[in-house]
């Protein structure tokens, strides 16, 4: 499959049916050539979190998505799943607010301090 956007599209399916929270999607194509967009989500527990990844993985799989890793699901703090274009990271609230990969990859603390 090679549709980013329906790629896109069903990871955000398979997050929502196991009810993940804050679900972001970020367009990351003009700051790296590795991959074009992230989704980060919260599980509120390790189980979630692997569950989250798993569907994902799963829902990706039927719809003949490529799936180049997983990481993660044996601690369920942070778990990933890397289709090439798009990557899917899931990780509890704590985990998502100490490493703060939204702020990252959008780039706002350069924005601030260029103020």
């Amino acid at each position: 499959m090679e549709n980013i956007e329906e790629i896109i599209k069903i990871a955000i399916a398979a997050l929502e049916d196991i009810k993940a929270v804050d679900i972001t999607v970020i367009e990351t194509a003009d700051k790296t050539p590795l991959f074009s967009h992230l989704i980060i989500a919260s599980g509120e527990s390790s189980r979630k979190v692997k569950a989250l990844a798993s569907n994902v993985e799963e829902e990706w799989k039927k719809a003949g998505v490529e799936i180049l890793g997983i990481e993660g699901l044996d601690q369920g703090e942070w778990a990933l799943v890397d289709s090439g274009d798009v990557v899917v990271h899931v990780m509890l609230p704590e985990m998502r607010e100490f490493y703060d990969i939204e702020t990252l990859w959008k780039g706002e603390h350069l924005s601030r301090n260029a103020d």
